[in-house]
C-alpha cells in the first residue's frame, strides 16, 4: 500500500499518534571552559498556514529521506489503473518554495531524477511531470549576475522547470483544491493523497507535494536566550572598552540580538555580546555603563551575526568562522585579544542547473575578480562545482568514496529502491 496511513485523520489526531510514546529525556548540568553556540537556523515559513503540518524541508538527512519516500510513493499511486488522469496530474505535480540556490538546485536535481532514472520504470507518467517554482521575489537567483541568471533561466525552461516569480503562497493543506461551493473536489474512488497550494494570485493549485525552502528562521534555543536577563560574576565578563568601572555584582545583563534576524549579536572573535539591562542601570551611580562580552562564550554560523559586518547565511562562512576559532583556541603562544579578528574570504557562489550544467559566480562581485571576470556557466561550471564541493568533503575516504558512487550511478543509475 501507497497510501499514508494518516492521509484521512485530523492533523491533531495524526500527531498525536505520530508522537505517541516519545518520551523526554533527563536533563543534567555541563561544566564548561569554553562554550560554542551553533546551533543553526529553523527553516522561516513567515507563519504560512499548514506550511509547518504539510510541506517538506531540506535542513538533514531525515528531511532527504522523507522527500525521496514521498517522490516514489507518488509515482507508485500514479501508476495505479484506479487514479483518474486528473488526479495524475496533481500527484505528479511538485512544488518548490524559495528561488535561491537551495529551492533550485532542489528542482534541477528532480527534473534530473525524473527524467534520467524514473522515467525507466514509468515511461507513462514522465510526461505529466511538472515542477513548479513559486518565488516572491520578481527573478530567482538574485544574487547572480544577470548575465547567469539569464543563461539558468534558459536551462530552466529546456528542461521543463515552471518558475513563477512574484507569486505569494497564502496556504498549503492536505486534499484537492475545492469546488466551486468550497468543498473539497474529489472523484470517486480516488485517494486523497494529493495537497493543495494556495497562491494570492492563482488561487488553489493540486500538488503532489511542497517543498519549502524560503530562508532561515531563528532558532528557539537562541530567541529563549536572548529573551531573559542574566546575573552573571563581575570576574567572567570582558568590559567594553576595558577601562570601564566594574559593574555591581548584582547587575543583570541581557545578550545583544540582532534587531533584524534575531541572531546573536558576537564580536570580530566571536565572542558573545552583552547589554546591561535598563533595571540595573537605574539603580547604577554611573548611567552610562558600556557594554560588554563574555570571553569564553561564542557564537558562530547562521545563530550569530558579527556587530558591525553582515555576512552570507552560506555554508562556506561557517566552514571559515569555525576553522578560524578552532586555531586560535587549540594556539598555546597567543591569547585570543592578542589575535587579529577574523576576516572572511568570499570564495564566489555556485549552484547546479540539472542536466550537467552549473553556474559558478566569480568572488568579490564588482569590487573583487568579478570586475573582469563574470564567472563560469555549462559543463565547466559543473566540473567545478563537483570539484569543490568533493575537496570540502571531511575526510579522505569519502573523498575516495563519493567519486565512486558518482560513476556507479552514471554507469548504472540512482538506486531507487524504497527504504
Amino acid at each position: 500500500m501507497t497510501e499514508d496511513r494518516h492521509a484521512h485523520e485530523t492533523t491533531s489526531h495524526a500527531v498525536a499518534e505520530k508522537t505517541k510514546g516519545i518520551r523526554k529525556g533527563q536533563r543534567w548540568d555541563v561544566g564548561y571552559n569554553k562554550l560554542v553556540i551553533s546551533v543553526g537556523c529553523y527553516v522561516q515559513t513567515f507563519g504560512t498556514k499548514g506550511v509547518k503540518e504539510h510541506a517538506y524541508f531540506l535542513k538533514d538527512i531525515g528531511d532527504a529521506r522523507r522527500i525521496r519516500k514521498r517522490i516514489l510513493e507518488l509515482f507508485e499511486m500514479g501508476s495505479l489503473p484506479t487514479t483518474s488522469r486528473e488526479m495524475k496530474k496533481k500527484l505528479l505535480r511538485f512544488a518548490v518554495v524559495g528561488g535561491g540556490p537551495t529551492g533550485m538546485e532542489f528542482a534541477a536535481e528532480l527534473s534530473d531524477l525524473v527524467h534520467m532514472d524514473l522515467r525507466k520504470i514509468y515511461p507513462d507518467l514522465v510526461g505529466t511531470v511538472e515542477i513548479i517554482v513559486f518565488d516572491v521575489a520578481p527573478r530567482v537567483l538574485s544574487m547572480f549576475d544577470k548575465s547567469l541568471g539569464d543563461y539558468a533561466m534558459k536551462i530552466y525552461k529546456r528542461e521543463g522547470i515552471n518558475i513563477k516569480t512574484s507569486h505569494h503562497v497564502e496556504e498549503l493543506r492536505p486534499g484537492s483544491p475545492r469546488g466551486a461551493q468550497g468543498q473539497n473536489f474529489r472523484e470517486d474512488n480516488e485517494p486523497e493523497s494529493c495537497y493543495t497550494i494556495t497562491t494570492k494570485e492563482e488561487g488553489d493549485i493540486g500538488i503532489g507535494m511542497c517543498v519549502w525552502s524560503t530562508g532561515n528562521m531563528m532558532n528557539p534555543l537562541v530567541q529563549k536566550t536572548t529573551s531573559k536577563t542574566h546575573q552573571l560574576p563581575p570576574s567572567s565578563l570582558k568590559l567594553i572598552p576595558s577601562e570601564s568601572p566594574t559593574p555591581d555584582e548584582n547587575c543583570t545583563w541581557t545578550i545583544d540580538r540582532n534587531e533584524k534576524t534575531g541572531a546573536l549579536l558576537v564580536d570580530s572573535k566571536f565572542r558573545l555580546q552583552l547589554t546591561q539591562s535598563l533595571s540595573s542601570q537605574s539603580n547604577s551611580d554611573n548611567l552610562s555603563t558600556p557594554g560588554a562580552c563574555l570571553p569564553n562564550v561564542f557564537a558562530l554560523g547562521d545563530n550569530a551575526s558579527l556587530r558591525n559586518h553582515v555576512l552570507p547565511a552560506t555554508a562556506q562562512t561557517a566552514n571559515q568562522q569555525a576553522r578560524w576559532l578552532a586555531k586560535h583556541l587549540n594556539s598555546d603562544t597567543r591569547s585570543l585579544d592578542d589575535c587579529p579578528g577574523f576576516n572572511f574570504k568570499d570564495m564566489g557562489v555556485m549552484t547546479y542547473l540539472g542536466d550537467a550544467k552549473a553556474l559558478v559566480q566569480a568572488p568579490g562581485g564588482q569590487k573583487g575578480l568579478g570586475r573582469w571576470f563574470k564567472g563560469l556557466r555549462g559543463r565547466a561550471a559543473w566540473l567545478v562545482w563537483r570539484g569543490a564541493y568533493l575537496g570540502l568533503s571531511v575526510s579522505w575516504r569519502n573523498r575516495v568514496l563519493i567519486p565512486i558512487y558518482w560513476f556507479v550511478n552514471w554507469a548504472f543509475g540512482r538506486d531507487i529502491t524504497r527504504f
